[in-house]
């Protein structure tokens, strides 16, 4: 090979590193969904699972914050803010464990990342296109794509006795993970537009950028997962809980990292694409797993018609094609 095309392929993976880290982020956000499973297999419970877990990412969120940053400054505001937003995520966690107990694993997970496409829809009926957030004819034809796809794979994958009960876990876990991300986004408009009355809320770049947000997201989820199962289990946890609950703490951490990484590094290009294939790639990582380990059918039309949702109702096709 000449020297000419190693450089050629050096530039083509510098210009790709956004899309090549958030591979590698859904590889381990994949990795941790199969140990929440596996956990559950292997005799434990998803109250456990999750309280183990839940700790093991907060601990992960110290050292990815201010540990990484070397900024360790505290404020109040931002720091309730970010236990608020750990509410709603540990009611998504305890939504999604059920739903996982009650129904097939791969269809729950397609299910929770093709939310994806309506924090768009939320957003721009909250602020409009004044804050960046235009809603376009393709965000609507996404989410009934998506929303067409999950009916059809749900009518024909889930057991008729336990259909009712999956569903309306499925559904709680679906709303939920749309009023996280919208939260998430929320508070990136404080940094974006510091000083903005129409926020409804008012905070400067410095308190907005705060790196206690993400560590008390994660502390305040554990503590409300550790009170349900303390309220509920009334036992100290499995070994199978602490083993799978600690892999998939790790494995949940490093794939956030990886994917806050790729967020810093993306060309405008791979702006338009990272988290279309990061939900995408867990759709049918989780569909792989859910095949082989589990026997699981997939209705892989059903499956496509989520993924075509997801693609067309979130990625920016003007930005993506220099239109």
């Amino acid at each position: 090979m000449s020297s000419l095309s190693r450089y050629r392929i050096l530039k083509l993976r510098e210009k790709m590193m956004g899309i090549q880290l958030v591979l590698v982020a859904s590889l381990f956000v994949a990795a941790s969904n199969l140990c929440f499973r596996r956990g559950i297999d292997a005799g434990g419970t998803s109250k456990g699972f999750l309280m183990v877990q839940l700790f093991v990412i907060f601990l992960i969120a110290i050292l990815l914050n201010p540990v990484r940053t070397g900024h360790y400054e505290w404020n109040s505001e931002m720091a309730a803010f970010g236990a608020m937003t750990g509410i709603v995520f540990a009611g998504m966690m305890v939504a999604l464990g059920k739903a996982l107990e009650s129904g097939p694993p791969g269809l729950t997970i397609a299910a929770l990342n093709a939310s994806t496409v309506m924090p768009m829809v939320v957003m721009s009926l909250l602020f409009g296109a004044t804050f960046g957030f235009i809603y376009t004819i393709w965000h609507g034809v996404g989410s009934i794509l998506v929303i067409a796809g999950l009916f059809w794979a749900g009518a024909q994958t889930v057991r008729t006795g336990s259909k009712m009960r999956w569903a309306s876990f499925v559904i709680a876990m679906f709303c939920l993970h749309v009023l996280l991300l919208v939260l998430m986004q929320w508070r990136a408009l404080f940094i974006n537009f510091p000083g903005s009355t129409e926020l409804f809320l008012s905070f400067d770049v410095s308190q907005a950028k705060n790196q206690w947000f993400m560590p008390m997201m994660f502390l305040s989820a554990t503590v409300i997962q550790l009170m349900i199962y303390v309220s509920s289990m009334k036992r100290l946890p499995k070994k199978q809980e602490l083993l799978y609950g600690l892999l998939g703490g790790i494995s949940n951490g490093i794939g956030t990292y990886f994917l806050i990484k790729s967020t810093e590094v993306a060309t405008a290009f791979e702006n338009a694409m990272i988290f279309p294939i990061f939900a995408v790639t867990i759709i049918v990582l989780c569909n792989g797993w859910g095949i082989f380990l589990y026997k699981e059918r997939v209705n892989w039309w059903a499956t496509a018609l989520c993924v075509a949702g997801i693609i067309v109702g979130t990625v920016d096709f003007q930005r993506l094609f220099g239109a």
